[in-house]
């Protein structure tokens, strides 16, 4: 059975502007997931929509159903799923820029009654992240962007998650930098048996990490398989990997043509 379940699920804005066709989705136990697609395609709402957060920009799931663990959580407010297992890291790292990196990571251990424990993840965290143990005095808005990132994840991991959902973790970052956060990323997966849906736009470096990705256009799945098989199709290497070996134009090509090629 999968850990997440999302079955032909419709998202709608201000109850009209329909964001999210028919989408659906699995995530296994301590699977690695990609979910790729071009800006505004509909990732981000897609996590929303697993973690909760969609009310807050006046969204709602219209349509479908989300399972975690078996259970239907589409009636679940966020603080809920939270405590069930799914922390959601969004896109732009939103850390405490006034906090250091190790209040930042005590600022995520309400649920935890043990503070000795909570000594032990944070010094835990600390050790994942040795970038962070080096800027431990630092005020966070004053660590790096790729810092920040780091900094995000392990407070996210301070929850104890069976899920992690990801939002574009390598924005804005340089090569080096998104190599050692996906190094990061696949190291908590392998190790602590988390399993990650990670939205990206930089679908090389997903898939050199993921088993399994999605491909998202204009809200509707348009393409799913292994990493291997998405990686290998001429379609995602034209549009996304620059590894085509024709000279296409897809902004000017019909997205019908497009997506009538993938289906087929």
């Amino acid at each position: 059975m999968a850990l997440l379940s999302v079955n032909s699920v419709e998202v709608v804005y201000d109850q009209v502007a329909l964001a999210v066709k028919g989408v659906s989705i699995e995530v296994p136990e301590a699977g690695l997931v990609a979910l790729l697609g071009a800006n505004g395609a509909g990732k981000s709402t897609i996590l929303k929509a697993i973690s909760g957060l969609l009310a807050p920009e006046r969204g709602a799931v219209s349509r479908g159903t989300i399972s975690f663990a078996g259970e239907d959580i589409l009636r679940l407010d966020p603080p809920t799923r939270v405590r069930r297992g799914i922390v959601h890291v969004l896109e732009g790292r939103k850390v405490f820029e006034h906090l250091t990196p190790a209040e930042n990571l005590m600022a995520a251990t309400t649920m935890h009654k043990d503070r000795a424990m909570v000594a032990q993840m944070i010094d835990h965290m600390l050790d994942l992240f040795p970038r962070l143990a080096t800027r431990a005095k630092a005020k966070a808005g004053y660590l790096s962007g790729g810092e920040q990132q780091m900094l995000a994840i392990a407070r996210a991991l301070m929850t104890k998650p069976k899920l992690l959902l990801l939002d574009e973790p390598s924005l804005g970052l340089a090569p080096l930098l998104v190599d050692e956060i996906f190094d990061i990323i696949t190291r908590i997966n392998r190790e602590q048996g988390v399993a990650v849906l990670l939205v990206e736009q930089n679908a090389v470096a997903a898939l050199d990490v993921v088993q399994h990705a999605y491909l998202i256009e204009q809200g509707r799945i348009v393409m799913s398989g292994t990493a291997d098989l998405l990686r290998e199709n001429p379609d995602i290497k034209e549009a996304y990997l620059g590894g085509g070996t024709t000279q296409v134009d897809y902004h000017a090509v019909k997205h019908y043509r497009r997506r009538k090629r993938w289906l087929a």
